[in-house]
């Protein structure tokens, strides 16, 4: 791809690409990494890429990509670690600030709002209660996520749209800031403030043509063997971690594993799931004004994106 010409960056400003699953943000990061003339690494804000082993599930770039553009919150951890937040936001800091150090520009890529704004903005975390958490997780395995995300939707109902009924151990976070500060979760996220100076960019993408693409890229994954890459990661002993087995399709793809269901309905709820996590990451972007929006495909969308990043459109 021929090179686009742009101007310097501002020191210590990042290029962030944000959207909801399957609208074709790791490949135009990609292409717009190439296309900068100047050295670029993408730093990745999905919060499941970060598990080692769970490449297929959650759409990792390919060896190809990687190779093109250096990444980096790629298999970060085990998935038996239960990664926060905090320690993701941490991580991916040092991760663009050795990138800057390095003269190159930093791309910082995901459908993950929360993460995405833990990264760049100025977001801070409540505390935690070891013995709140612990009668909280105790009533987890009592009474199962669903239960509890009825309750969260009680106290907090802006956290229990934000948060997926399956995700087990988000529930009980929310629920233990509600009960130790006195305050909902999602009130706790402030106005968002950058410190971390940004060219945000969306891709704009029709909700029935994100329908369609979603259901087709778990079709890719069930042809590139993602019940086998779930298998086994059973038998590493990813049905008992308290994240990684909540992931979307890891967990529909554990209950066809354990007889609750047929392969084809673990295919068809992995969609289901996964089209109503997109309308939620559609959502969170959607309240950020500091987005400009670009459609998903645009011919002239790895332009635009550099054309952003060379003016003065900086959050």
């Amino acid at each position: 791809m021929p090179e686009l010409p742009v101007e310097p960056a501002a020191p210590g400003r990042v290029l962030a690409i944000v959207g909801p699953t399957a609208s074709g943000k790791s490949a135009l990061a990609v292409a717009v990494a190439r296309a900068m003339g100047t050295p670029a690494e993408i730093v990745s804000t999905d919060s499941m890429q970060v598990y080692r082993g769970m490449d297929i599930g959650t759409a990792t770039p390919t060896a190809g990509e990687r190779d093109a553009v250096p990444h980096h919150l790629l298999d970060e951890w085990a998935p038996d670690h239960a990664v926060t937040v905090a320690e993701f936001q941490s991580r991916a800091r040092a991760a663009i600030a050795g990138i800057q150090a390095r003269g190159a520009t930093a791309i910082v890529v995901g459908g993950s709002g929360l993460y995405v704004s833990a990264v760049l903005d100025d977001l801070r975390f409540p505390g935690t209660d070891p013995q709140v958490r612990e009668r909280l997780e105790g009533e987890l395995r009592a009474e199962g996520a669903a239960a509890m995300h009825r309750r969260l939707a009680v106290v907090d109902p802006a956290a229990a749209e934000a948060i997926l009924p399956t995700n087990g151990r988000r529930i009980v976070r929310a629920l233990e800031v509600v009960e130790i500060t006195g305050r909902p979760f999602v009130a706790r996220l402030p106005e968002p403030t950058a410190v971390i100076p940004a060219v945000r960019v969306g891709l704009e993408i029709p909700r029935d043509v994100l329908d369609a693409r979603i259901e087709e890229r778990v079709d890719r994954m069930w042809a590139a063997g993602f019940v086998d890459e779930v298998r086994t990661l059973e038998a590493q002993g990813l049905r008992s971690t308290p994240t990684a087995s909540r992931a979307l399709g890891y967990q529909q793809v554990l209950d066809y594993l354990a007889g609750e269901c047929s392969e084809e309905q673990a295919r068809q709820a992995t969609v289901d799931a996964t089209r109503r996590f997109a309308r939620r990451q559609q959502r969170w972007f959607r309240r950020d004004a500091r987005i400009t929006w670009i459609d998903y495909d645009s011919p002239v969308a790895v332009a635009d994106v550099v054309a952003l990043w060379g003016s003065d459109t900086l959050t």
